[in-house]
């Protein structure tokens, strides 16, 4: 069953002010609709600025502030969460990201919320063992997860899934792969790793790769699961898959910079890698290499968006454009100089 967004329904977003949530606020203004957002005291709001949505402080720890924003609502987007691979207390994502998702879907049911679309994650999908772009039917088991995210996302959404089953909770869940493009604020892993890159302070690369979108497009994604999807249904949200060190290339092309030609094994990289954790956990500084991002990268993670282009008419743009955006973007920010 289709739904219509209709400019008088409330519309919360939770993780307004993030990267994606800001860019499915935007994605949501466009169509008309009255959107409020969550934003937690600490997060910077900038990127919700002179958009005209109504701002309300909550944080997904603290159930009283969720059940505040949620009255008068009647759809939730639920993009938040702690999108972190390193954190010197694993157990603060884990909190974040799976109770923090069951106590606002409790209360979502307690307000009355008619239609709800949760941001997952690719990281809940099993690519250990795949032979080809992996798709929505490969779900993976939280025993199985590399990392505190993978293991909270992957929790997270099969905790969605039971509510589904059990409660009647009217979700629908999205898998987006990895965002690029403007407003990655933070910023996040993949920002930092673009940073770096255009920094040139990425010398060499492990064979590995990734599906990477345009943040915008993700977020019209989101509205068109919102839009088309069906309840208790999963769909991918992605784009290009891309070896990393093609990647670097277009970054360093784009920076005027030489592109990486070593391509290192990750067996040695270990030890740099709990020097790394070891100077972050002095520092609170995330480590740019980890543990268990040496342990992800031993996999491509390829994912098709089939069934979502099929069922919801999802569309993405080259990676490409993607890039340039948020390196404009970083450029203007003064993240670049």
């Amino acid at each position: 069953m289709s739904e219509t967004l209709r400019p008088d329904d409330l519309v919360l977003v939770t993780g307004g002010s993030g990267f994606l949530g800001s860019a499915v606020v935007r994605a949501l203004i466009a169509r008309g609709s009255r959107v409020r957002a969550i934003v937690r005291s600490s997060s910077p709001p900038d990127n919700l600025a002179g958009l005209g949505c109504e701002i309300v402080a909550g944080d997904l720890t603290d159930r009283e502030s969720l059940a505040a924003a949620l009255r008068g609502v009647r759809y939730l987007f639920h993009v938040a969460a702690d999108y972190r691979f390193w954190a010197p207390d694993p157990s603060v994502i884990l909190r974040v990201n799976v109770d923090g998702t069951c106590s606002l879907m409790r209360e979502a049911l307690s307000a009355g919320v008619e239609r709800i679309v949760y941001t997952s994650s690719v990281a809940a999908l099993k690519i250990a063992g795949a032979t080809s772009p992996v798709d929505e039917t490969s779900p993976l088991s939280p025993d199985e997860a590399i990392g505190a995210y993978k293991r909270s996302k992957t929790l997270a959404e099969r905790a969605v899934e039971e509510m589904i089953a059990r409660d009647r909770l009217p979700a629908i869940i999205v898998n987006p792969t990895t965002p690029i493009g403007p407003r990655d604020i933070k910023p996040t892993p993949t920002g930092r790793i673009l940073l770096d890159a255009a920094r040139g302070r990425i010398p060499a690369f492990v064979d590995t790769g990734l599906n990477f979108a345009h943040v915008d497009d993700i977020a019209e994604g989101h509205l068109l699961a919102f839009e088309h999807g069906r309840i208790g249904e999963r769909y991918i949200l992605g784009g290009e898959n891309v070896l990393l060190r093609d990647l670097l290339a277009a970054i360093a092309g784009l920076s005027g910079r030489r592109a990486p030609r070593i391509s290192l094994p990750r067996t040695p990289l270990y030890p740099l890698a709990y020097g790394a954790e070891a100077i972050a956990r002095l520092t609170g500084k995330e480590p740019l290499l980890t543990l268990d991002g040496l342990r992800l990268a031993r996999y491509r993670m390829f994912f098709t968006s089939a069934k979502a282009e099929r069922e919801l008419g999802y569309r993405s743009r080259p990676y490409l454009e993607g890039v340039a955006d948020a390196l404009t973007w970083f450029r203007k920010a003064g993240y670049l100089t």
